[in-house]
């Protein structure tokens, strides 16, 4: 059923860690023989990946273990995201991999008050943590899985001991990376997620919340370190494959509210505000109130999970004093994100059946550097992006994607529909 996105859910009911997300994947199937193939394309030696059997609270799941040979380097975020860069690894995976890392960077960043790129990583630049977050991203790729998505997530209570010192649990850097994303605390005085969990979930996760419809194939659990009296310290990873079409789309919360005393520049805040706290889009239309006053209904589209804290960003940004919403579910189409160069400017596609969407921030800047028209960065940012799947299919023309030459300039004999 090629139609349908393989996605995993991680229930993180005891929080999450990076072992404790690849542990679950490798307890759900990945080979781990071919994520060691991959993390070992790294120019990096000195570490080893083992997995073992064990049981929590009567569950049984996998610990994966890294061992790693580490000297104490401390690495930036900029030697760390060269190694992935170096690495020969599957497009997918290194963007997957480069994007945890760039959400620590930016999360460190701003705790310590210095730019992401000159921030230096300290636990979470050792080699076992490399080798968690590159593991993690080789297991999903190696499964084939498209989308993931993310339950609420536990936090515990008290202190913990870092490289800084002692920290308010849950750490600074955990809180700062699931802004915007729903977490729980519970009465337990341990460190129940770790800021290497929190990057994957908070950089890979498409959707938060309950387990989306999917029809289930396979789930497995991945074992933290310790044992807590009462309560499997795991975290569980569903895969299946998604119908949104047949089984019941996306659930959803429609938030909105009518403002006839805003700005323009007002409510453009508002938009920008609502989409930084995690509304999947937020818009405005015109609309006539009563007595004839010219107003606007400012709208919000979010995940369940998140309607609480959309409509308190709506109520504050909008200065309204009261807000509505309705549940009602989505079918977005199955998408993957890549980058294309366009004479030496990096920008960003969106890719689905049929389509490619050029990211238009990225055009909009490469074309102030290269002084052509946005339109003409998009055309090209649309061909390099087939040029490199004709390149990598080994096909001349994309059967979903198809020259934007005119017919007349096609050879008969190249034309897929002649085939």
């Amino acid at each position: 059923m090629p139609d349908r996105p393989l996605a995993v859910w991680f229930h993180c009911f005891s929080g999450i860690a990076g072992d404790m997300a690849l542990g679950s994947l490798i307890d759900l199937g990945a080979d781990i023989d071919e994520i060691r193939s991959l993390i070992d394309r790294l120019p990096v030696g000195g570490w080893r990946l083992t997995a073992e059997a064990t049981k929590r609270c009567g569950i049984a799941g996998t610990k994966a273990r890294v061992e790693a040979d580490d000297s104490g380097v401390v690495r930036t975020a900029v030697h760390i995201i060269g190694l992935l860069e170096e690495a020969r690894l599957p497009d997918r995976l290194r963007n997957r991999a480069l994007a945890t890392f760039e959400a620590l960077a930016i999360a460190e960043g701003k705790l310590h008050d210095q730019p992401p790129s000159k921030v230096h990583f300290h636990e979470v630049g050792g080699l076992d943590a490399i080798v968690d977050i590159v593991g993690t991203c080789a297991a999903l790729e190696v499964l084939g899985v498209d989308q993931i998505y993310c339950s609420p997530i536990a936090q515990g209570r008290g202190t913990i001991r870092a490289a800084h010192g002692v920290l308010p649990n849950p750490a600074p850097a955990v809180v700062e990376l699931l802004r915007g994303a729903p977490s729980y605390g519970v009465d337990l005085p341990f460190e129940m997620t770790t800021p290497t969990g929190a990057a994957l979930m908070a950089a890979l996760a498409s959707g938060w919340g309950p387990m989306p419809a999917m029809i289930i194939e396979a789930s497995g659990f991945g074992a933290g370190d310790r044992d807590i009296d009462g309560q499997p310290n795991l975290t569980q990873a569903v895969m299946g494959r998604l119908d949104l079409r047949s089984e019941g789309g996306q659930p959803v919360v429609l938030l909105e509210t009518n403002v006839d005393d805003a700005t323009g520049e007002v409510l453009s805040g508002a938009i920008i505000a609502l989409l930084g706290a995690g509304a999947h889009d937020a818009w405005l239309t015109p609309i006539v109130m009563k007595k004839g006053r010219p107003a606007y209904t400012v709208s919000a589209l979010a995940d369940t999970a998140l309607a609480d804290q959309i409509a308190d960003v709506m109520a504050i940004e909008t200065g309204t004093l009261g807000v509505r919403g309705q549940t009602m579910q989505r079918w977005p189409a199955s998408r993957t994100e890549d980058t294309v160069d366009v004479e030496g400017r990096t920008v960003r596609v969106k890719v689905s059946a049929g389509r490619i969407k050029v990211e238009h921030d990225d055009a909009t800047i490469a074309a102030q550097h290269l002084n052509k028209p946005v339109r003409e960065v998009i055309s090209l940012a649309e061909a390099a992006w087939r040029r490199s799947v004709n390149e990598t299919s080994g096909s001349t023309v994309s059967r979903l994607h198809p020259s934007t030459e005119s017919d007349d300039n096609i050879d008969p004999d190249d034309d897929p529909a002649s085939a």
